[in-house]
């Protein structure tokens, strides 16, 4: 922990309990204000998705509701949804990370930034179009969908940003290609968050737009996207350590890991006021990593985000994340990025089903399944029923793709 982190940190916790009724009842029969030490910190409870819940709608205000000045929510796909308030510090403290992010991936103010994500109460969209506006870079604020208008405006507007998820700016590529405007639209990087995304998928967006690609991290509960992006040198995303302080925990136990060891990502934001979550668990999985960056930046580091510690699924007693599915696809010549993973029951036992796009003639499938059952069978110790197919053939999303598909439960 440097030590503006932890005065960051000492200074938040000094009157939190008097701030916030969420954390008076968090922290009760704890003297939080008398903490001076990483070590004493670090000793503090977590705080949980389920207990963001449980404040549902506001309970997690720390400020009195005159000074909120917008909310934003989680998708609430999994029951209650959480209500984040911001106050007007906190968004501007939010744009200036997000300018940061655009500054570190090479993005100045002649840029023209064609923005997908959502808008609303959803923190992709405006968040991207915050940072660029403090920059003083031109933004063309869509949304997601309607392809059409998407591409007409890319080329109208010679847009020279695109900023999406990574399944969105794939469709758009697949989409250039098809029409033949390649040679009609000024893309030079793209700016690419929500989900994880592999290898493979990251060489064929960047070969099709022909654009630099840049990791953008961030969660809704933490201001959201922007508190942290990769740099030219593509060695882990930079973040913002100087608003967010990170740990990383084992899933398990709770306990911190060396930098380095992988873990669940614990993030606490020592200088928001309208939330200012404390040892926030995220359920992402990723490690810090050691040294300084080639860059020069010394801000902290944390990988490639591999998975989250829910997305975890089970097959014949092998555990597994879909990031190991996308790391099997990658090394087996002849197989694309996309992918889909169909769990069964049938006939009494459990059957996983991997099917994939491929470029190559339909003759060669068969050679091409054979090398994909041999290598899951070798590096993650299952039997998988392998099943490819051609180029363009598996859904395509405008927002984030669902790939593991597990039916037994249905």
């Amino acid at each position: 922990m440097k030590p503006e982190q932890l005065a960051g940190i000492t200074k938040q916790l000094s009157d939190i309990k008097q701030r916030s009724p969420f954390y008076a009842k968090k922290f009760e029969g704890i003297d939080v204000a008398a903490i001076r030490t990483e070590e004493e910190f670090r000793s503090l409870p977590f705080t949980t998705k389920a207990d963001l819940r449980d404040a549902y709608p506001l309970g997690l205000a720390a400020v009195p509701d005159e000074r909120i000045v917008r909310i934003h929510s989680s998708s609430g796909t999994t029951g209650t949804p959480v209500i984040i308030p911001y106050t007007a510090a906190d968004v501007h403290d939010w744009a200036v990370m997000f300018a940061r992010c655009y500054e570190y991936a090479g993005i100045t103010p002649k840029d023209r930034l064609q923005i997908t994500p959502g808008y609303g109460l959803w923190t992709a969209g405006i968040g991207f179009q915050l940072g660029a506006e403090l920059m003083g870079a031109m933004t063309i604020p869509m949304g997601p969908g309607n392809t059409d208008k998407q591409l007409r405006m890319m080329v109208d507007l010679q847009s020279t940003v695109i900023c999406a998820t990574s399944s969105y700016a794939l469709l758009l590529a697949e989409q250039i290609q098809q029409r033949g405007l390649k040679d009609r639209i000024a893309l030079r990087k793209g700016v690419i968050g929500s989900e994880r995304w592999g290898s493979k998928m990251r060489d064929r967006i960047a070969d099709e737009l022909g654009v630099e690609l840049y990791d953008i991290y961030g969660l809704t509960e933490i201001y959201g996207p922007g508190i942290g992006i990769s740099c030219r040198y593509n060695e882990g995303m930079h973040c913002w350590d100087d608003y967010v302080y990170i740990e990383v925990v084992d899933p398990a136990t709770g306990e911190n890991v060396p930098d380095g060891e992988q873990g669940e990502i614990v993030l606490t934001a020592f200088r928001k006021e309208g939330a200012p979550l404390i040892r926030f668990r995220t359920h992402d999985l990723s490690r810090i990593i050691p040294g300084r960056c080639r860059c020069g930046s010394d801000m902290t580091r944390i990988d490639t985000i591999v998975g989250r510690t829910d997305d975890m699924f089970k097959v014949k007693g092998v555990n597994m994340f879909p990031a190991q599915v996308e790391e099997v696809i990658a090394q087996v010549d002849g197989a694309s990025s996309e992918y889909q993973v169909v769990i069964e029951h049938a006939e009494g036992k459990d059957e996983m089903t991997v099917s994939f796009e491929s470029p190559a003639a339909p003759q060669e499938f068969e050679a091409i399944e054979n090398r994909m059952r041999a290598l899951f069978k070798s590096r993650i110790g299952l039997t998988v029923i392998p099943q490819a197919v051609p180029m363009g053939v598996l859904p395509r999303s405008e927002k984030k793709s669902k790939r593991i598909h597990d039916r037994r439960f249905e």
